[in-house]
């Protein structure tokens, strides 16, 4: 049962980058329209890490996995970004800053590298998805996910639609990616339910902390830059969302 609903959990919520991918074939979406989806999701992301992922982690294992966990995660989000970053800026010549300020661009280099960026956050997070479906269907982190992947698939879409790749192509692409992250929720299910409670808490803190460091590098800088002024609000709202969720759940 429980591998049952970590599958169709990580379905939903990482299944959202076909949603983004579908709005940026078919629809030509304003830059500040993704903007303020991005900043409501950071919003309800901050939300999930600090009253879900991050407190039950450290409940069941204690403070220390967490720390090791959480430092550990944030390293390689940041790593792996600047990997990413200097293989788009070698193929597109010119500067990026990280995954999301590259959505504007024209290239498919830069839609390839969202993608590549997209599957790095979407294992950690199914498998998040996968432990937490121990408790039951998590409504929280699920919803968390889904919105911070929308606009993630929405900007990794345009530049490849531009540089002439078919639907099936782009498609498939968020779908590979959705599946291999569907794969990690169960295999984290099936695999980790009876693992210590201190292995448990060092990999959902080390999810915790590559969320986080995707919130901080990517969607708020972009958000910001897009519609500085209402991203302070709609990240409150997306907050307050998850918040929400979180005590009916």
């Amino acid at each position: 049962m429980t591998v049952g609903i970590a599958a169709v959990a990580s379905a939903i919520g990482i299944g959202t980058l076909l949603i983004g991918a579908a709005i940026g074939w078919f629809w030509d979406v304003p830059r500040r329209v993704v903007a303020g989806v991005m900043a409501f999701g950071a919003g309800v992301m901050l939300a999930t890490l600090a009253l879900e992922l991050v407190a039950e982690a450290a409940e069941g294992g204690g403070v220390w996995p967490v720390v090791l966990g959480f430092s550990v995660g944030a390293v390689m989000y940041v790593g792996g970004d600047r990997v990413i970053a200097s293989r788009s800026r070698a193929a597109s010549r010119h500067h990026s800053r990280n995954i999301t300020a590259r959505r504007g661009g024209d290239s498919s280099g830069n839609g390839g590298a969202i993608a590549v960026g997209a599957l790095l956050d979407g294992i950690p997070e199914a498998m998040v998805i996968g432990l937490s479906a121990a408790s039951g269907f998590p409504f929280a982190i699920v919803a968390a996910i889904g919105l911070s992947n929308i606009p993630e698939g929405l900007a990794g879409t345009v530049p490849l639609k531009r540089s002439g790749r078919s639907a099936a192509q782009v498609f498939g692409l968020w779908g590979g990616i959705t599946a291999i992250a569907t794969l990690a929720a169960v295999v984290g299910a099936a695999l980790l339910a009876d693992a210590p409670a201190e292995l448990i808490a060092v990999i959902v803190s080390l999810a915790a902390g590559a969320l986080l460091a995707m919130v901080c590098n990517a969607m708020i800088p972009e958000a910001f830059h897009e519609d500085h002024w209402a991203t302070g609000l709609l990240a409150a709202a997306g907050f307050l969302v998850a918040f929400i969720l979180n005590e009916l759940t």
